[in-house]
């Protein structure tokens, strides 16, 4: 069902579904889930922020522990 109240800013952002809350809050849905070691890692599907600029910078955050968890789930140890 649609909500007319919502809608999705502009500009959106790669890889992630921008919504406006009906309240003025900004959240993002990443279109493709983490893997496991990336959600046990603290990598959120989905953030919230005041601003688009807040946003952005939570979704690097983000993205950045996903590909850290990404790299030690690919090291082999000796």
């Amino acid at each position: 069902m649609a909500d007319a109240r919502s809608t999705t800013p502009k500009p959106t952002i790669p890889g992630w579904r921008v919504i406006l809350s009906d309240r003025g809050r900004l959240w993002a849905s990443r279109v493709l889930p983490f893997t496991d070691a990336e959600s046990d890692a603290a990598a959120d599907r989905t953030v919230d922020a005041d601003t688009l600029d807040d946003l952005r910078a939570e979704l690097d955050r983000h993205e950045a522990i996903a590909r850290e968890a990404a790299g030690r789930a690919t090291r082999v140890t000796p």
